[in-house]
């Protein structure tokens, strides 16, 4: 597939996590659902954290989650890594240990070969092997907009899960990937340009920072996907009833994201994201808007938001008393 018109991302009206309902309408849509509460549900709809907790004895949480999205670059199989891992990250948001997945597939069989879609699964059960995670099954339909991710199934100590709800202030913020990916998915998709430095943050796992975070006695944590930064970073200081500063100079990003940014490559869901965010958010007058729109990026299979600090990643600011993101 060479033609611009014959590429993979060409199938998608947006790529990634980028494709996600904005996080306004999202919450609009939810709001009132309560599921089915109980004793044993450690982790529901409330604050909508990353996965859902339900304890099954005392020592054990069942960690249950589902994510899927359209094609974020060309490659396939790279394709299928990246959903994977995006999916599996879930879990380790929670500080959890993933069992068990799934398949999610939606495919235009009629447009595209199913030896493609092979392509796509064998890069999810490269990575899901990796996670030491059994794919056991799946579901698919005929899409007309190809889609792939899955469900995922994970484990956790009740007293150890990481949540997006038990920030406390005084404690710093740990990134553990850079940001940008967004911003790179989207020039690719635009113009076919190839960024190895991204595939190779958003194909990594998250299992050795989450089993670090959990160590440590982490309480609180996040991943940084499709709401940005800044829309994770939002949601988990407003769960909490705490509030938050980022240095943007600490934040990590990848390479050719600036001048990407100077060429209008920014998806529409990056600036959502930032839409969403902004009645929340101030800023000193040394922050940009090229800088605001980085930190409110849709990322794809992202890193880790820890609330406390990790060694070998940065920490790019902290929890403080009071409401809402500033950014300095």
């Amino acid at each position: 597939m060479t033609a611009m018109h014959d590429r993979l991302t060409s199938f998608a009206h947006g790529g990634g996590c980028a494709c996600k309902i904005p996080p306004g309408e999202l919450e609009d849509a939810v709001r009132g659902l309560v599921g089915q509460p109980g004793p044993d549900v450690l982790v529901g709809l409330d604050d909508g954290d990353d996965a859902s907790a339900v304890r099954v004895r005392d020592d054990l949480a069942v960690l249950s989650t589902a994510d899927f999205f359209t094609p974020v670059i060309d490659d396939a199989f790279d394709w299928g890594r990246i959903a994977a891992a995006n999916a599996l990250s879930d879990i380790y948001a929670m500080g959890g240990t993933p069992v068990t997945a799934i398949n999610l597939v939606g495919w235009p069989r009629e447009k595209l070969p199913m030896e493609l879609l092979t392509e796509v699964l064998r890069g999810g059960l490269d990575v899901a092997a990796q996670a030491n995670c059994p794919v056991a099954g799946g579901h698919s339909i005929d899409d007309p907009e190809p889609k792939y991710g899955m469900a995922v199934t994970g484990v956790a100590h009740p007293d150890e899960l990481m949540r997006n709800d038990a920030a406390e202030s005084g404690l710093p913020l740990t990134l553990t990937k850079p940001i940008g990916v967004g911003i790179l998915n989207n020039r690719h998709k635009v113009t076919g340009d190839d960024f190895p430095e991204a595939i190779a943050t958003m194909t990594s796992l998250n299992a050795e920072a989450a089993r670090a975070a959990v160590a440590a006695g982490v309480r609180a944590a996040t991943d940084v996907t499709g709401f940005g930064l800044l829309g994770h970073l939002f949601k988990m200081v407003r769960a909490s009833g705490v509030g938050a500063v980022i240095d943007a100079a600490a934040v990590p990003r990848l390479g050719g994201v600036d001048e990407s940014i100077a060429a209008g490559y920014v998806s529409g869901g990056t600036r959502r994201n930032l839409d969403w965010v902004r009645p929340h958010l101030t800023a000193d007058d040394s922050v940009s808007e090229d800088d605001l729109l980085l930190l409110a990026d849709a990322q794809t299979s992202g890193g880790l938001l820890v609330v406390g600090e990790l060694p070998g990643h940065p920490v790019i600011g902290e929890i403080v008393v009071g409401s809402g993101v500033h950014v300095r």
